[in-house]
């Protein structure tokens, strides 16, 4: 449990055995009362009320306690949660940056997305969709990475630059018929590998 955790359980704590001695307290001064007025009470009527009291605050303690370390728990919970959130947002932002220059590790792994679509489309003539701005930057290399696509997998490939697409970065590949569609846009790359970098994301935070 984290330091901030433990102060608030701690302070409620504190509470709880303050609520906890006010009702023991009530109750001594019940039999207080009861001695004062000439009511000749039992000792075990006594002992009783202050056994039913006792009881009453141990339940009341419990209840306070348990119901702190839940809020405690929920609100870590919630900041953890709101602080990867704000680390992913803050990724998407530096990676819109990056994809708007002409950056030569952003070229790079353009180049590598359009290659690991084709890939995983099985090669032949396929459309490459990009951003405008994206274009330019691989047009000139579009042969060499069908020749790649083609080495790799045995099997005649062709690339060929379609309309532009709205997105960050990357790309979005598929056959000409249109029947097989691979989008390794960076939007797209975020949400499949979402589940894993958030847990990568929260061992770093969390550290």
């Amino acid at each position: 449990m984290s330091s901030g955790t433990e102060k608030i359980v701690s302070n409620i704590t504190s509470e709880a055995q303050n609520t906890a001695d006010n009702i023991i307290q009530q109750a001594e001064e019940e039999v207080r009362s009861i001695l004062d007025n000439g009511n000749k009470q039992s000792e075990l009527e006594k002992n009783k009320i202050l056994e039913d009291a006792k009881k009453q605050s141990d339940m009341k303690y419990q209840q306070i306690i348990s119901e702190a370390k839940m809020n405690s728990r929920r609100l870590e919970l919630e900041t953890r949660a709101k602080l990867i959130e704000e680390a992913f947002d803050k990724a998407t932002t530096d990676l819109t940056n990056i994809a708007s220059t002409n950056d030569a590790e952003y070229v790079n792994s353009l180049k590598d997305m359009i290659k690991e679509a084709a890939i995983e489309i099985g090669g032949g003539n396929l459309v490459v969709l990009l951003k405008e701005e994206d274009i330019s930057k691989v047009s000139g290399d579009i042969d060499n990475i069908a020749n790649e696509v083609k080495s790799e997998l045995s099997k005649e490939t062709t690339l060929k630059i379609g309309e532009p697409i709205s997105t960050i970065g990357g790309a979005v590949l598929k056959t000409e018929n249109g029947e097989i569609e691979v989008n390794n846009t960076i939007e797209a790359r975020m949400l499949r590998f979402k589940k894993s970098l958030r847990s990568e994301v929260a061992k770093v935070l969390f550290k």
